[in-house]
């Protein structure tokens, strides 16, 4: 008797990527994943530190890859020890580069050029020129010159629109125009640009004149222009601005008109403003809120904002999208008395699901109900301290019992606090770093969650001391994990890799 067709089954790639681009996820895949977090969660494995490396700028670690030098040498961490992959030759002040994301073509697309297929690295110079470089080689495949008149500095991705924009610093009134009462077009310009290949939307502008005085920040995010104020938040619809300002469409090395026949893109012509909005456009959504501005997210569709009112300094809101109105349990705060505040966010698991982070507890919030919600916590994690009270009384030599006048910080370095909380997506784990400087030296040990129950399954202890007067970042990478600091006037960076417990 022959087995059922669906017991085995051998896919062949085209089929394998055809059902990727609809949505159908292999498992082989998952499989394998899940292999590797049976391997790392295990007794006789542990994470080792495999090497450390210093810069005298910022360090940067994506898709397995560090850069170092404001991204000139690079090291693939993909093998047991990281080895140097490229170093470029050094750059001048002016050219040097300000700002860097990693461009990864999917799979299923067939482009017409090769390079395009491949990653490749962006990179925003200091003299406004844009490149596309091949992230195995560092070689340039492509160049760009936005603009001989803003300053661009910042790169940043809106990834389910598949484009990126490069945003320019903003730009202040003159005082000498002032005086002279010149009208300034002063605000903050934004590049948009699609991928897959490389191709110019087009450059706008968000001035004061349009959208009002006290613009703080401009962002684009899910097809959205998010414009920030000192004390709200305001949302804008990117694809209408397109449709009803787009005075040109613009193709990378061709003539424009705005442009006086020049080509676009080239020195030292650069990108004409081709989006010219002349007034403001419809608000989607508005919020007033402080300075820690609004987040959009869980299901159904939620936001969490901190009002200007000082009343609600250190609480968090937590409200219907549809309506506005306030969730049941929807207004959360920690009471911790701390130097730092806490955090909240939405889970980036896609789940709907909230992280608030204070100094010694972390709970997992979720949402629940369509019309009228409630806000209930899924689990939670604490530290030590939070169990052991501190006494406010001590006991001298001779038996005089002082009260201290000033309460101890929950995220005094003394006592175990949690610091900062990873989440790696592809493994479902949590990583949360834990600090304590009972001992006198500051050590700090990651331990590793099961994101659905919050179970803890391995800690892992970093060889190096945490200083808090210093920046820390970590990334949680599968089987590597990596510990940047600032420290003094160099970026140390600290790789440590899964290793069995005996190497």
């Amino acid at each position: 008797m022959m087995a059922p067709y669906w017991k085995k089954r051998n896919i062949n790639a085209a089929e394998a990527l055809s059902r990727r681009s609809r949505g159908i996820s292999g498992s082989l895949t998952r499989l394998n994943l899940k292999v590797l977090r049976d391997i790392l969660v295990q007794e006789n494995r542990d994470f080792s530190k495999v090497c450390s490396k210093t810069s005298k700028s910022q360090i940067m670690y994506e898709n397995g890859k560090i850069y170092l030098e404001n991204y000139v040498r690079c090291y693939n961490c993909v093998h047991s020890k990281p080895h140097i992959l490229y170093n470029l030759p050094k750059r001048c002040k002016t050219e040097k580069f300000e700002d860097a994301l990693l461009c990864q073509c999917p799979l299923e697309n067939t482009l017409a050029s090769p390079s395009d297929q491949k990653s490749s690295l962006l990179a925003l110079t200091g003299n406004n020129w844009l490149y596309r470089l091949s992230d195995a080689t560092g070689q340039e495949l492509e160049g760009v010159f936005l603009s001989s008149k803003h300053k661009f500095k910042y790169l940043s991705w809106d990834v389910s629109q598949e484009i990126f924009y490069v945003k320019s610093v903003q730009s202040k009134d003159n005082p000498q125009a002032r005086q002279a009462a010149i009208t300034q077009s002063t605000g903050t310009q934004l590049a948009i640009f699609q991928m897959f290949p490389l191709q110019i939307v087009g450059i706008m502008e968000v001035n004061k004149q349009v959208f009002g005085s006290g613009v703080t920040d401009v962002a684009l995010s899910q097809g959205v222009l998010v414009v920030s104020y000192s004390r709200a938040v305001k949302l804008f619809s990117f694809e209408h601005i397109v449709k009803k300002y787009m005075k040109e469409r613009l193709a990378l090395g061709m003539a424009s008109t705005l442009l006086k026949g020049k080509k676009v893109g080239e020195f030292p012509f650069g990108i004409p403003v081709n989006i010219q909005i002349t007034e403001r456009p419809p608000v989607l959504f508005e919020v007033p809120c402080s300075n820690t501005g609004v987040q959009i997210g869980g299901f159904p569709w939620h936001y969490i904002h901190t009002p200007p009112q000082k009343r609600h300094q250190g609480t968090h809101h937590i409200c219907s999208l549809r309506d506005r109105t306030m969730a049941t349990n929807g207004i959360r705060k920690m009471n911790c008395c701390s130097l730092e505040s806490d955090v909240i966010f939405f889970h980036p698991d896609d789940s709907g699901r909230i992280i608030h982070v204070g100094p010694s507890t972390i709970n997992i919030l979720k949402i629940l109900g369509r019309l009228s919600t409630k806000v209930i916590e899924d689990f939670s994690m604490a530290t030590r301290q939070h169990n052991i009270p501190t006494s406010q009384v001590t006991v001298t030599s001779s038996g005089r019992a002082v009260k201290r006048r000033i309460q101890q910080l929950d995220d005094d370095p003394d006592q175990e606090t949690f610091r900062m909380v990873e989440y790696e997506d592809e493994l479902d784990l949590l990583a949360v770093v834990v600090t304590n400087g009972a001992d006198g030296e500051g050590r700090a040990q990651i331990q590793l969650h099961d994101n659905q129950s919050g179970r803890i399954l391995k800690t892992v202890d970093l060889s190096e001391t945490w200083d808090e007067t210093f920046r820390h970042g970590l990334v949680f990478d599968k089987d590597t994990i990596v510990h940047i600091e600032q420290k003094d006037t160099n970026v140390c960076c600290h790789v440590y890799k899964l290793q069995a417990a005996n190497i």
